[in-house]
Formats: C-alpha cells, sequence, structure tokens
C-alpha cells in the first residue's frame, strides 16, 4: 500500500492535487475535516465524540484524530493507497501515525509540499475569502494562520527529513503543471 502525505500551506492548492493524485492512482483521498464533518452528519460513535469536542468550542484531540484515522485505514484496507490531505499537522500526529500504520504492516511512503511564496498564498486566500465572502479572513488573519502553519510545521518536516521521504515541489503555475510536478516524483 502506498501511503502520500501532502503538506502545504493555507492557499497552496493540497486539496485540489490530493484529489487529483487520488484519482490517477486509484488511492483513497483522506481530509480529516470532511471525515470530521462526515462522522458527525452520520451520528456515528466517533462522530458523537467529535461533536461533543466542537461543541464545547475545543480542537480534536491528537489520540481522536489517530483513532479516526486508524478507522478509515481499516474501513479501507483493500484501497492500494491514501493521500492524506492536511494530516499529520503536528510531531506527535506524526509519530502516532507512524504508530498506527506501523501496527497494520504499513509505512508513510512519501512526504510532498507543496512550496509556495507567501505573496503568492496571501493572494490565494483574499481571493477566496472573496469568492466565498469571508470577511474574517483578512490579509493579517492569514498571514497569522501562515505563520501558525509555519511554526507547527517545521518539526514535521525534520522529522520527514530524516526518515528521507520528504520532498518539496513548488507549487506555482498551472493546477496541471503543478500536478505533472508532483506525479514525477511519486513512485507507486
Amino acid at each position: 500500500m502506498f501511503n502520500l502525505i501532502l503538506f502545504g500551506p493555507p492557499g497552496a492548492g493540497k486539496g485540489t492535487q490530493a484529489i487529483k493524485i487520488a484519482e490517477k492512482f486509484g488511492w483513497k483521498h483522506v481530509s480529516t475535516g470532511d471525515i470530521l464533518r462526515a462522522e458527525v452528519s452520520l451520528g456515528t460513535p466517533l462522530g458523537l465524540k467529535v461533536r461533543a469536542v466542537m461543541e464545547a468550542g475545543h480542537l480534536v484531540s491528537d489520540e481522536l484524530l489517530i483513532e479516526i484515522m486508524e478507522s478509515v485505514f481499516v474501513n479501507n484496507s483493500t484501497v492500494k493507497g491514501f493521500v492524506l490531505d492536511g494530516f499529520p499537522r503536528t510531531l506527535k500526529q506524526a509519530q502516532e501515525l507512524d504508530q498506527m500504520l506501523e501496527k497494520h504492516g504499513e509505512t508513510v511512503s512519501l512526504v510532498l509540499a507543496l512550496e509556495v511564496n507567501e505573496d503568492e498564498l496571501v493572494k490565494r486566500l483574499l481571493k477566496r475569502a472573496q469568492d466565498q465572502g469571508r470577511k474574517d479572513d483578512t490579509e493579517e488573519v492569514i498571514k497569522n494562520r501562515l505563520v501558525q502553519y509555519h511554526h507547527h510545521t517545521k518539526p514535521l518536516i525534520d522529522y520527514y527529513k530524516n526518515k528521507n521521504l520528504y520532498t518539496e515541489i513548488f507549487g506555482e503555475g498551472t493546477i496541471d503543471q503543478i500536478f505533472g510536478q508532483l506525479c514525477s516524483v511519486i513512485k507507486p
């Protein structure tokens, strides 16, 4: 099984690219945000836990996220691979993901990071905010999100570099150009 992690700051296009990669290789696209929303809407036991946490105004814990990821892996054991979109987000999540995968005889195969100039990210996110009518996404808020992303992702980058799994991809250009670059380094 090929397990790909796709990193990228907000606005880098990782969701778009993750979906395209999953379609091309016949893998399952896994977005933790999508999973959380689906579990809540289905009213599953996991969804009820997630709803309680979210209604209390808290972030979903690392332990609960790993439980969700394990559920996805177990319930999709026949797929040829996974594209993890936006997960893990912390070093602890990465270590727990490795432990969970190892328990099932799997490992992370490759980590790709979309690198995009900050000015371009701000421009993309402001446009997205305007298109979606999100008035809370100001330039200041966006820049703070980018600072937070880089702060939390740096230890992850080092973690995966030390495992020789990490590759950066220039995330500017057309969707198809970026997709071509990503596919050129994915060797299932």
